[in-house]
C-alpha cells in the first residue's frame, strides 16, 4: 500500500512539473512588463516636470506624448494584472493536483478548467503586450524632428 501511495505522489509531482515551467515563463514575462511600466512612468514624470518651462510648440508635443504614455501604461497595467491572474491559476492548478493525490477526488475537470482559464489569460496578456509595443513604436521618433 505504501509503494502505491508513493508512486501516486510521484506521478502527481511529474504532472505538476510542466505547469511549474509555464509559471517560470509567466514570471519572466511579468518582469519584462514591470520594467516597461517603470520606464513609461519614469518618462511621464520627466515630461511632467518639463511642462512648466516648455515653449508653446513643445508643450503641445509633450501633451501628445503624455497621452500616449498614459495609454501605454494602462495597457501594461492590464497585461500585468492578467499575467498575475495567469500565475495564480497555474499555482492553484498545481495545488489542486497535489490535493487530489491525497484525497482521491477526481479533479480532472477542475484542472482542465483552470488550465484553459490560465491560457486565455496568458493569450490576452500577450495580446496586450503586443498592442503596447505597437503603440510604443508608432510614436517613436529617431533623429531630429
Amino acid at each position: 500500500m505504501q509503494a502505491t501511495h508513493v508512486a501516486d505522489t510521484a506521478r502527481i509531482i511529474q504532472a505538476a512539473i510542466a505547469p511549474v515551467f509555464l509559471l517560470t515563463g509567466v514570471s519572466a514575462l511579468l518582469g519584462v512588463l514591470s520594467s516597461r511600466l517603470g520606464r513609461t512612468i519614469d518618462r511621464a514624470r520627466v515630461l511632467e516636470g518639463l511642462l512648466e518651462t516648455a515653449s508653446e510648440v513643445r508643450l503641445e508635443r509633450m501633451h501628445v506624448e503624455l497621452s500616449f504614455l498614459s495609454r501605454r501604461a494602462k495597457l501594461i497595467y492590464r497585461a500585468i494584472a492578467l499575467g498575475v491572474i495567469t500565475a495564480l491559476l497555474i499555482c492553484s492548478m498545481i495545488a489542486i493536483l497535489f490535493i487530489s493525490a491525497f484525497t482521491k477526488v477526481d479533479v480532472s475537470l477542475i484542472v482542465a478548467a483552470f488550465f484553459i482559464a490560465a491560457m486565455a489569460a496568458l493569450i490576452t496578456t500577450l495580446l496586450l503586450f503586443l498592442r503596447e509595443v505597437f503603440l510604443a513604436t508608432r510614436v517613436l521618433k529617431i533623429g531630429p524632428h
